[in-house]
């Protein structure tokens, strides 16, 4: 680790990428995670807490590390560059000392001086010398030089240079070959990180400063000094303890004090959205508590008076609710009866419109028409009425819709024929049962294939059965190939009063009210009314059903959007009779479907 941590352009790197053969391994190993992953992770999108804990969490570890790693850095090369300013006068001093004994050691050759001492001894005696003042500071080791052909000389006789070292290392396997051969060419001070080798294979990052001096002998050898990096490691471990220990606690304290912040926060938000949710179930009565003047006190204060104009407003408007649903149902009650009086006396009036005049004869007749159709009024309002008091019922049994289409199809085709229309039926080659009120369902259908031939501008009508394959839904769907519907108006149809054109020319009447009946209808059932429609290709409205009453609608058999939606070209109609031309199919038809009875239906 030491090597790692002092070695110059050394870096701890991670293992090589992972191979194509592991993929699998992950995906399996992505597949077994994501059970356990959903609920935390539907936690975390749902906690805001959580979320701004987490956040300051991993941005606090983010800050402790990037100010661990400067500071870290800051450290080691300050104790690198103390280190080297010391083990560089450390070794200039004992490089000095070296010179001078070999400048004042008698040479052999001169017969009048002192008797000489041999190169390896005295190479030896440098070496254990200029170690003696280290105190295990550092360690000595002198090597031969290339450049020297002179032996050291032991005890034992002539020998070749041989290393000398004055601890218990490795000298050639510690010097780097590099620094040897740069001593080599230059006599000058070389330094070098390298690492120190024990004879037990043990190892020590270590600052070597080395030179090419001159022995007793005037032979050539290489001097170094190892300065090993034990002291500034335990400094440096030192201090990343301290800063681990200093950032662990200021992640946590930062971590804590952001929980109490934001938990004073959303505690009053988590309140107001209970609060707001019992509100929304109905229970009116429900008020925050508000303490203090702060900020969120008069979050709570706003909410309060919030809660009691909603109140307030929701009261008024029950009232006038039930005044207006009161007044409905009185007004129509009330109405029935003089308006059986005025029918009555109406019928009596048109019997006899043979014995007046062309205009009285005429008006006869629209008094009987005006009077129909102000009795079917009141009869979708007393319907309307049930429903709005929850008083309308459903009287379930098992019924075969084939049945239903039959009967609205044979009761529409007088209207279709006079609006040059046909009424197609696909679907009913089998029995489509379905625990339904068919006195419901036919009026549903009803209201539906009338609509569809008035806005068809005078082109087929088709109408769809099917039963889902799972057994549990059955669908009804009526197609039209003429106006259609504009933008947002699939969800206004059932909306009551309204009409997509309030201008246009109506023959066979109209309430306005029949769609929401309808879908009042679907509702009761369990069911859905859903529209589709474009403008000028046609719209569809699908009724969907679960076959048994009471059961649970998970799809419908039959696409909201038909098939043949985009096959319809948006041509205007031209003249009452609705000639417009269509891709793939005549003036008047609908597109041709493999499979499927074209005949008019019954």
């Amino acid at each position: 680790m030491g090597t790692q941590l002092w070695r110059r352009g050394s870096r701890l790197l991670p293992e090589g990428a992972t191979s194509g053969r592991a993929q699998p391994a992950i995906r399996i190993f992505g597949r077994w995670a994501r059970g356990p992953l959903l609920p935390v992770l539907r936690l975390w999108r749902r906690n805001i807490q959580l979320r701004v804990v987490a956040t300051t969490l991993l941005m606090s570890v983010a800050v402790v590390l990037v100010l661990g790693i400067v500071v870290m850095g800051q450290v080691r090369n300050g104790l690198l560059e103390a280190k080297r300013q010391t083990a560089i006068s450390q070794a200039d001093g004992g490089f000095a000392v070296a010179e001078d004994l070999a400048a004042s050691a008698p040479d052999s050759s001169d017969p009048g001086a002192g008797q000489a001492v041999d190169p390896g001894s005295w190479i030896t005696g440098i070496v254990e010398q200029l170690a003696s003042g280290g105190q295990g500071v550092y360690s000595v080791v002198a090597l031969s030089s290339q450049l020297s052909s002179t032996p050291f000389v032991s005890e034992a006789g002539p020998a070749l240079r041989g290393p000398r070292a004055s601890a218990d290392i490795r000298p050639e396997e510690s010097i780097p070959a590099e620094l040897r051969q740069a001593l080599d060419r230059d006599p000058a001070t070389h330094r070098q990180y390298g690492t120190i080798v024990r004879p037990d294979g043990s190892s020590e990052a270590a600052l070597i400063v080395g030179r090419r001096l001159t022995d007793n002998e005037n032979g050539q050898y290489q001097l170094y000094y190892l300065f090993p990096f034990t002291q500034e490691e335990k400094s440096l471990s030192l201090v990343m303890g301290t800063i681990a220990t200093a950032g662990i606690f200021l992640v946590v304290l930062l971590g804590a004090i952001a929980w109490v912040v934001v938990r004073q926060v959303v505690t009053p938000v988590r309140m107001a959205a209970g609060i707001a949710e019992r509100l929304a179930a109905g229970r009116l009565m429900e008020r925050m508590k508000v303490s203090g003047e702060d900020d969120i006190a008069r979050l709570g204060e706003s909410f309060n008076k919030m809660a009691r104009n909603l109140q307030l407003k929701i009261s008024q408007l029950e009232e006038l609710s039930r005044m207006q649903r009161r007044f409905v149902s009185d007004v129509s009650h009330e109405l029935r009866t003089p308006l059986t009086t005025v029918r009555m006396a109406a019928e009596v009036i048109h019997e006899a419109r043979e014995e007046f005049d062309p205009v009285t004869a005429r008006s006869a007749e629209l008094l009987l028409g005006q009077v129909e159709r102000f009795e079917s009024l009141l009869a979708d309002l007393l319907e309307i009425s049930r429903f709005d008091a929850g008083a309308a019922s459903l009287e379930a049994d098992h019924s075969d819709l084939r049945d239903v289409v039959h009967r609205v199809v044979e009761g529409a085709e007088p209207l279709a024929e006079r609006k040059g229309s046909r009424l197609l039926v696909r679907g009913a080659e089998r029995p489509v049962v379905a625990e339904v009120d068919a006195r419901r369902i036919e009026r549903v259908l009803r209201n539906l294939v009338v609509n569809a031939i008035e806005h068809g501008e005078g082109r087929d009508v088709v109408v769809r059965l099917a039963e889902g394959e799972d057994g549990t839904a059955v669908a009804l769907a009526v197609r039209d190939y003429g106006i259609g519907l504009g933008e947002g108006e699939a969800e206004r149809v059932f909306n009551r009063f309204w009409r997509a054109d309030p201008a246009r020319a109506r023959t066979t009447g109209g309430t306005g009210l029949g769609l929401s009946i309808a879908i009042e209808d679907a509702r009761l059932h369990g069911g859905r009314l859903e529209a589709w429609g474009e403008p000028g290709r046609g719209a569809q409205f699908r009724l969907t059903l679960p076959k048994a009453a009471g059961g649970v609608l998970r799809g419908s058999p039959l696409p909201l959007e038909p098939a043949d939606a985009r096959r319809v070209a948006a041509i205007p109609a031209q003249g009452r009779g609705g000639t417009q031309a269509r891709a793939g199919a005549p003036a008047g038809q609908a597109p041709a479907e493999s499979g499927e009875d074209s005949g008019r239906g019954r």
